[in-house]
């Protein structure tokens, strides 16, 4: 009875996250395109089965991955090892991500645009990997006590470069592959990790310390598919490439074969964080789980979860995304495109809760220095500006490298400025904007748009919108804090 209830929080949960979506959309189809696309119910049904994935995947956390995660996390951080900290900050890092469903989303994406050039499977590890890594650093950083904004002033202008040499096909997917990094799975987890040891290690603040983790885990990705990107294009394509490009590679698999299949998939996504809970659990802390059929049970629910979702996605947000692009192109200019971009960017931001989580935490650790309430505003006007500059660059149809590398420039200089107390917050507030629900309804809207317009490439100019989502953002908030503090002093002068 206790599961069932639960399941009906997260169910409502879910829905109501769904609900800014659905509102746009139905103000769109009634008050300016005066029309109910093609397929509506199927649409309807599928942001269901979104919306119950999404649920079961919400439960099965909450039962299994996560108070087992932030139990070693707490207890590691009381060791004190910095080599076992270190082991389990890439361990956490690299099965979290690859269990993430909105990576899942953009890397089946990617693939099946580039004709199987960009192999899911590759991408989805090579990105779980490079968070791996950078949490490993970051627990280094907080361990030590070392300032975040060097760390991230380095790693932009390594982002910029590396965006300088790398191909236009590859760009906008590296920079939506380090913006979904962080996200349902991930952000709980790594922000326990780092406040935790922030608060356990003496000398140490929650909130210059404690933040910044989800920060470093949405840039290094962006380096190292980048360079994936060069090392894809700078050759011919294979035969293999070229049968998965032509629709040959295999027959497609139907009924409950391919039921089974997925669901083995979906096993193999969730298997990296079991097997990284029950070797720290067991090997390490050398002490048996407190409740191992609860915890089991909740796994389960992260398989099948993850697997409605994933269904979902095909039924209703995908098709959704493009048909509203396919839709709004019809109209006489691009005024009600922007207008579209801008409202969902907005709405779905202001409702997404790992958002309203992290405000919360950040206003309680600042101890009344910031409010959480503006910091939600900010962060969806700048995720609202973002895709409304990344729709604009798809229409016009500019090169992402020039926006993104003038966007980071400003972030760089912006983080020279700014408050120290802000700068690890902002940047990772930058990356909790995306939800499950936002990535791949926006993601659709990119690939509808590039496919509608003239001259454009899907691959080159359909990516890139969850990348502005979250350089705006940190723009936004460090600017906030600049002004709040200039206001502050000219007050205390006046005084």
């Amino acid at each position: 009875m206790f599961y069932i209830r639960a399941f009906g929080h997260s169910l409502l949960h879910a829905l109501k996250n769904l609900l800014p979506i659905v509102a746009v959309v139905v103000f769109f189809q009634l008050a300016i395109l005066q029309q109910v696309p093609e397929n509506t119910l199927g649409m309807a049904f599928g942001l269901l089965v979104v919306a119950v994935g999404i649920a079961l995947f919400l439960q099965g956390l909450e039962l299994s991955i996560f108070p087992v995660g932030k139990s070693l996390s707490n207890q590691f951080a009381r060791r004190g090892s910095v080599p076992i900290l270190l082991a389990f900050g890439f361990s956490l890092g690299f099965s979290a991500v690859v269990a993430e469903p909105a990576l899942i989303a953009v890397a089946q994406q990617a693939q099946e645009i580039s004709g199987g050039r960009i192999d899911a499977v590759t991408l989805r590890l090579l990105v779980a990997t490079s968070v791996g890594v950078v949490i490993g650093l970051a627990v280094f950083r907080t361990i030590m006590g070392y300032p975040l904004h060097w760390f991230m002033i380095l790693g932009y202008i390594i982002v910029v470069v590396v965006t300088w040499f790398a191909p236009e096909e590859i760009v906008g997917l590296a920079y939506d592959s380090g913006g979904v990094t962080t996200n349902v799975v991930t952000v709980p987890l790594v922000a326990a990790l780092g406040i935790g040891l922030a608060m356990s290690i003496r000398g140490r603040n929650p909130l210059t310390d404690g933040f910044g983790l989800v920060a470093l885990a949405v840039m290094v990705p962006m380096i190292t598919v980048q360079l994936y990107g060069i090392v894809v294009y700078s050759g011919e394509q294979t035969h293999s490439e070229l049968l998965m490009e032509t629709g040959h590679a295999r027959p497609p698999v139907a009924g409950p074969l391919k039921m089974l299949l997925e669901l083995a998939e979906m096993v193999r996504d969730v298997l990296p964080i079991i097997l990284t809970i029950l070797i720290f659990q067991y090997l390490v802390l050398r002490r048996g789980l407190s409740n191992p059929r609860k915890i089991l049970f909740g796994f389960a629910l992260v398989v099948l979860g993850l697997y409605a979702f994933v269904v979902g996605l095909k039924l209703g947000l995908f098709p959704i995304g493009t048909s509203m692009a396919e839709q709004l192109i019809g109209l006489d200019g691009f005024l009600f495109i922007y207008l579209f971009a801008f409202m969902i960017g907005f709405a779905t931001t202001m409702a997404e809760p790992a958002l309203i989580a992290i405000g919360q935490q950040a206003e309680e650790a600042a101890a009344g220095t910031l409010n959480g309430n503006a910091i939600r505003l900010f962060v969806a006007l700048g995720v609202a500006v973002g895709i409304t500059v990344g729709v604009h660059r798809i229409i016009v149809g500019d090169s992402i490298h020039y926006y993104i590398m003038g966007g980071y420039l400003v972030v760089v200089m912006l983080t020279a400025v700014a408050p120290r107390y802000i700068i690890p917050l902002a940047y990772d507030l930058g990356g909790v904007t995306t939800s499950e629900v936002t990535v791949p309804l926006v993601t659709a809207l990119g690939i509808g748009l590039a496919g509608n317009i003239e001259g454009r490439s899907v691959l080159i100019d359909g990516f890139g919108l969850i990348a502005f989502a979250s350089i705006f953002p940190i723009i936004t908030v460090m600017a906030y804090a600049i002004v709040g503090d200039h206001i502050a002093a000219r007050r205390k002068l006046s005084t």
